[in-house]
């Protein structure tokens, strides 16, 4: 059976092999942070680290192309951490497990940090090898780039010397990207006074099955959310049986697609078998639902032991009501490119942290920086009318497209002299860090490509082989016709 060290080109698969034996969450650098630092010291190339743990490993140009300017090649170190509720998996300390299945690449049962572990290890192969042409190089490795594009907001003037920068974060082989949505999260808080829990009979319930997937790139897909089925069933329940809500967990990314959640509820005993049979035909209607996207998601309602304390009835009236009215999916098309999902917001997560608390995260994402505004305001809008405080967090730019782009030219013209066809040149709703990089950096000159990937952000996640090797490719001819 074949390994990840079959595969080819051998090199960069070498070094993402290596990325993967590195626990890597986001916030929890500190790993691949030595690693790469050792990476540098074992190759005797010019590293820097800035206060936010961002690296800076240089190497000079090959003989015969000194006289290139400097390319920056960027990518980040973090990634997602989701698995399977039947995976045990410890984020902070396991290596990932891959598997190749066919003509792809995942692994057992959690994501498999392509995204974007495989831009490191393209990264590193350039550096490692002695027979690849280049100008100067200078790979740019961020920290956080998933839960807040901290290494992206925190990167100081002067940390990088090349005007000319290679994203290589993207998910779609033979498309390149010159621009990106901005994004910003939303927050909202219910703060209430625990009350002792009734005599009653005490339910879970779970949902699961559903796909999950990257808020910004899959939002148009149409997937299940599950925070969105749960609140559906609980207010379809409010509406015909007297119910306590004890406990409400779902999501757990601002940028992914939640995929599972749960509700511990309080039956009067003569509600049990109703409750139970108003489930069934919930599950039929939702199966219906989301048949040819989400086939295998499930509702379940299994007994547990009487909690502590329920949430006042007021406060779980709101909170269902809201989490029912809060907004999900695409608000808006761009229309200045088509098919680019312009305006949408996510329905990320409901947390209990501790006793008295309900957290709802949301994530608001535009390719016109007004239009997020206004979208985090409609979601803030629902909840304090809800009664919950809200807060925003600061948010991040957009990436505005340039289509007299220099490096745009160079990788159009390399991919139509490799494959004999045109690459497709397009926006992304996703966020990508070059936005923040312009604020600093403004005389850019950028783009973003990458191999194809899919169902990043969940356990799902799976990267096609065969892309690898038609990206670095194309990403080895761009480095040898920058123009001087």
């Amino acid at each position: 059976m074949k390994t990840i060290l079959d595969l080819q080109p051998a090199i960069v698969w070498k070094y993402f092999h290596e990325i993967t034996q590195v626990p890597r969450p986001s916030k929890k650098e500190g790993k691949i942070i030595r690693y790469l630092e050792q990476f540098a010291a074992d190759h005797h190339l010019p590293i820097k680290k800035d206060e936010a743990g961002n690296i800076l490993i240089s190497k000079p140009a090959t003989k015969g192309y000194e006289k290139l300017p400097t390319i920056i090649l960027q990518s980040h170190m973090d990634m997602v951490c989701e698995k399977n509720n039947d995976v045990t998996h410890d984020f902070d300390n396991d290596p990932i497990e891959t598997v190749v299945d066919g003509e792809w690449l995942r692994a057992k049962g959690t994501t498999l940090g392509a995204d974007n572990g495989i831009g490191v290890a393209a990264s590193l192969a350039i550096l490692a090898s002695d027979d690849i042409e280049h100008g100067p190089i200078e790979c740019f490795v961020t920290v956080d780039e998933e839960t807040g594009m901290t290494g992206a907001f925190e990167v100081k003037e002067g940390f990088l010397s090349g005007k000319i920068l290679i994203n290589l974060d993207s998910e779609d082989e033979g498309q390149i990207f010159i621009g990106c949505a901005g994004g910003k999260n939303t927050l909202a808080t219910f703060s209430f006074t625990p009350e002792a829990a009734p005599a009653r009979s005490y339910f879970k319930i779970v949902v699961t099955g559903l796909n999950g997937g990257h808020s910004g790139g899959d939002i148009h897909k149409g997937l299940g959310n599950a925070n969105k089925l749960l609140a559906r069933f609980l207010y379809s329940l409010r509406e015909k049986y007297d119910y306590t809500l004890a406990a409400i967990e779902g999501g757990n990314l601002h940028n992914a697609i939640p995929r599972e959640a749960s509700a511990v509820i309080g039956l009067k005993d003569d509600d049990r078998e109703p409750v139970r049979v108003l489930l069934n035909h919930f599950q039929a209607d939702v199966e219906n639902e989301l048949k040819r996207i989400d086939p295998n998601v499930r509702l379940t309602m299994e007994t547990v032991d009487t909690p502590k304390t329920v949430l006042p009835k007021d406060v779980a009236a709101r909170l269902v009501e809201s989490l029912i009215a809060c907004p999900h999916g695409v608000l808006g098309m761009s229309h200045e490119v088509e098919g680019l999902v312009e305006t949408s917001t996510n329905l990320a997560s409901v947390k209990m942290p501790e006793a008295g608390k309900v957290i709802v995260e949301t994530s608001q994402r535009s390719s016109v920086d007004s239009l997020k505004d206004a979208a985090a305001d409609q979601v803030a809008a629902v909840f304090r009318l809800a009664g919950a405080e809200v807060k925003h967090g600061d948010g991040y730019p957009g990436w505005a497209p340039n289509p007299d782009s220099k490096i745009l030219k160079v990788a159009e013209d390399t991919y139509r002299k490799i494959f004999g066809k045109d690459a497709l040149v397009l926006a992304i709703h996703a966020g990508l860090e070059c936005g923040l990089f312009l604020e600093k950096y403004p005389y850019l000159d950028m783009i973003s490509f990458g191999p194809t990937m899919r169902d990043v952000h969940s356990p799902n996640e799976r990267i096609e082989i065969a892309t690898v090797d038609l990206w670095w490719r194309h990403l080895l001819e761009i480095l040898k016709n920058i123009p001087a």
